[in-house]
């Protein structure tokens, strides 16, 4: 199976970099890594070791990261040149070594099948690297599965599950289920909700959502603040685009987390969450 890996990208060269070297070292690799440079003219410095790759730039819309727009130019970049099966991997990720052949093997049995499936691996947050650097053959540095999502044992595969838990960190899917999806919603800038989307539209084009015990990837540790307060626009903006579509609030724990800090507000009239 040809597997192609979908990579968007803006800064973090170093994840990039060990993300490759994953790619690399892992039982099966991709016939092609492309990766969906955002405004991200230095990218290609980081392009090291034997993988094929292509680097596709994708401009920013307003200064927002455009990972919709990202994702859909990088899997039509990956259909083009062949894919067979899309992992989309985000560049703070590294793969596990059985990642892409635990996927290879799901994706095998899925071919045909009614209904089709979205396959989504565990991923596992790393603590902050040691001295000289995260190292391959030490993963996963202790680190457990995130405690809301489905972690099945290595092999096994759990069908059916919530859409609602869908997350683009690491997931993948065949090429004609990518069509049947369609895509994702490229209204959706910035930070926040495009993913929860694309989960949505999964399940309203009949694609199921199935865990993959095995699929392992591991989100190398970085600086964040919770809730995401330098992505309050982005998320306010984005939250409502969903609740149009869908007619229910994504994010709920953090616009609630905003209300909390006085840096937003709810407005019952218009429906609408407002930066205060």
């Amino acid at each position: 199976m040809r597997v192609a890996v979908i990579t968007p990208v803006s800064g973090r060269h170093a994840h990039l970099h060990l993300q490759r070297r994953g790619l690399q070292a892992g039982t099966v690799r991709p016939v092609l890594h492309v990766v969906a440079a955002m405004g991200d003219t230095g990218v290609a410095r980081e392009l090291v070791g034997e993988l094929s790759t292509v680097v596709h730039d994708v401009t920013k819309i307003d200064g927002s990261l455009p990972l919709a727009r990202a994702r859909n130019e990088g899997a039509q970049q990956a259909i083009a040149a062949g894919a067979e099966l899309l992992v989309f991997l985000d560049v703070d990720c590294v793969p596990g070594s059985r990642m892409i052949e635990r996927y290879v093997g799901a994706a095998s049995v899925a071919i045909g099948a009614d209904p089709p499936s979205l396959l989504c691996g565990p991923v596992a947050y790393l603590a902050p690297p040691p001295a000289g650097g995260y190292r391959l053959e030490l993963m996963p540095y202790g680190a457990a599965g995130h405690p809301a999502r489905p972690v099945p044992p290595d092999g096994a595969v759990i069908r059916g599950g919530s859409h609602e838990l869908f997350w683009s960190l690491s997931f993948a899917l065949l090429a004609p289920v990518w069509d049947q999806i369609g895509g994702f919603d490229e209204r959706y800038t910035g930070y926040g909700a495009e993913d929860t989307d694309f989960g949505q539209r999964a399940a309203l084009n009949g694609v199921r959502l199935d865990w993959i015990g095995g699929a392992w990837a591991y989100h190398q540790f970085h600086p964040s603040a919770d809730p995401p307060v330098q992505h309050l626009a982005d998320i306010l903006r984005n939250a409502q685009t969903f609740r149009r579509r869908w007619g229910w609030w994504p994010m709920s724990g953090w616009l609630r987390a905003f209300e909390q800090r006085g840096i937003a507000t709810y407005d019952a009239d218009s429906d609408r969450w407002l930066a205060t």
